[in-house]
């Protein structure tokens, strides 16, 4: 157990580590750290090879930084710390920590000469010439020396070690030779099985055990334990403890709901990167999400006709959630492992799980809503001005103005655009983009709310206010209006005892128009 901090030493400000990656650095520039090491004790005392899955920005490389001090008996490091009590020093063991983080690889060839190259490092950090070409051997033999020349067996970290891949992900035929070119090198660590220490490999996809791990099938997945589930990224706890002396002058719930959420089924933890840039701007923004979502995964949906009010509800197995590869992507599995959605509820079943997937937190919701208005739009600028301009209308209850708002936005969108994209003519398509507008301004936004009476398109919940939305494309269904079926099938009812104004609302579009041809209002 960590020692208690004295309350003088916790209410002391220090340096926010905002992209630091350096284990020692954070600890010799007096930066706040969250202590992982007991975590980092327990994974060596319990296993040998593990493998974590975690999104961009969530601290996995600080945690192999741990990693290789500690094994490296780094002691000064770890004063005060969890794992200075509980690790033996006076062992030391040769570390090879590989990373594949710096820059981008677009053939094989510069991907060899990446992986040659580190290599070469730890061969001149441990005074060990080369004897072999190829990349197989000598990564053999350079553990195989290492663990005669330390008489202590080796640790090998991996961090990225799917970014090759990810980096190439939209050109199958590249990134096919990556996964070939890595799967090489990894299946090295288990045939060094007698000289190996402790091995963990981490990166942000979970490549299927066929396609990339098939020479190393012995890894523990420990992505989704519970154990570890905040094994990378901070908890509510750790905020109110290590970070105290910045929390003056903010709303801590408003933290919450902006940033908290993230959970791969144990303690739900916060993105470091966004807490940092938080504290640093007093600002809060989608910090995370502004550092580089990719633009294969907006298309991906977008590809998919994925019906964006469905984003935070969608159901999975544990099995679909790994199932990840160049030739094999599912956007439950991609949303996922990247971050933009995270487990919700689970439902366990004899030898089965499955998980309800949601938004993490408001920062997710807004940003990736907002970005993907952009591509359902077919014009990045069209949707910024409309946001701004519903979340007011909104607040002063003007429907008819809103209105106006959705069919000018609608009729806004370039008739090319329509016949050039095979997404608008997708029967989701309009009540997509209507949901993700909503969704964009960070309101409390619920699709498909079940009663008794059945499934009501959506609940947005605002200024102790609830409007209720039912959607219809008119030429699929022509008879009876949006509005009176929300009233026929008293969608209302369960939020009678709210006392709260209920607006009853009935959005009518059409195929043939492209836009709102009716917008109905009744408030009770």
């Amino acid at each position: 157990m960590t020692s208690p901090t004295p309350l003088s030493a916790a209410l002391k400000r220090r340096k926010l580590p905002i992209g630091i990656q350096t284990f020692r650095e954070i600890r010799e520039d007096d930066c706040y750290y969250v202590d992982k090491t007991g975590m980092a004790v327990d994974l060596v005392k319990a296993g040998k090879y593990y493998f974590l899955s975690r999104p961009r920005r969530f601290g996995k490389s600080l945690f192999l930084d741990t990693l290789k001090d500690l094994f490296e008996g780094h002691r000064e490091l770890f004063s005060g710390l969890a794992a200075e009590t509980r690790w033996d020093w006076s062992v030391k063991y040769p570390v090879i920590r590989i990373s594949f983080g710096a820059g981008v690889v677009h053939d094989r060839l510069a991907l060899d000469q990446t992986m040659h190259q580190q290599l070469a490092h730890h061969e001149k950090r441990f005074d060990l010439p080369p004897d072999f070409p190829d990349l197989r051997s000598r990564f053999i033999d350079l553990i195989e020396r290492l663990h005669t020349q330390a008489g202590q067996r080796v640790v090998v970290l991996v961090d990225e070690y799917d970014k090759p891949m990810l980096d190439n992900i939209t050109d199958p035929a590249i990134a096919r030779e990556m996964r070939d070119g890595l799967r090489n090198l990894y299946s090295v660590i288990k045939d060094s099985d007698a000289h190996i220490k402790f091995a963990m490999l981490t990166g942000v996809s979970k490549f299927s055990k066929v396609s990339l791990f098939s020479g190393l099938n012995n890894l523990q997945d420990i992505t989704l334990s519970k154990p570890y589930s905040a094994i990378c990224g901070y908890t509510d706890a750790d905020i109110d403890s290590v970070f105290a002396p910045e929390l003056p002058g903010f709303d801590r719930d408003e933290i919450r709901l902006w940033y908290n959420g993230y959970n791969w089924t144990g303690t739900s933890v916060y993105n470091p990167f966004d807490i940092l840039l938080l504290f640093q701007e007093q600002e809060f923004r989608p910090h995370w999400f502004e550092t580089g979502t990719p633009d294969f995964l907006i298309q991906f949906l977008a590809q998919r006709h994925t019906f964006t009010p469905n984003l935070g509800r969608l159901v999975a197995s544990s099995s679909l959630l790994s199932c990840f590869d160049v030739d094999q992507m599912t956007a439950e599995a991609l949303l996922f492992q990247t971050g933009y959605l995270t487990i919700g509820h689970i439902e366990r079943m004899p030898g089965r799980q499955e998980f309800t997937l949601k938004y993490p937190n408001l920062e997710v919701q807004t940003s990736l809503n907002d970005s993907l208005l952009q591509t359902l739009t077919g014009d990045a600028a069209l949707p910024g001005t409309y946001i701004g301009q519903l979340y007011r209308l909104l607040g002063r209850n003007d429907f008819a103005a809103m209105q106006v708002l959705f069919t000018a936005f609608y009729d806004s969108i370039p008739h090319e655009w329509f016949t050039r994209n095979p997404i608008a003519q997708y029967e989701g398509y309009y009540a997509s983009v209507f949901y993700s507008y909503f969704a964009a301004c960070g309101l409390d936004v619920q699709t498909e709310t079940s009663s008794n009476a059945g499934r009501l398109d959506m609940t947005v919940k605002f200024n102790s206010q609830i409007y209720l939305f039912e959607f219809k494309v008119v030429e699929l269904t022509p008879d009876g209006s949006a509005l009176q079926q929300i009233k026929d099938k008293g969608y209302a009812k369960p939020y009678l005892a709210l006392g709260q104004p209920i607006h009853q609302i009935g959005v009518e579009f059409s195929k043939a128009s492209r836009s709102v041809v009716r917008f109905e209002v009744e408030t009770i």
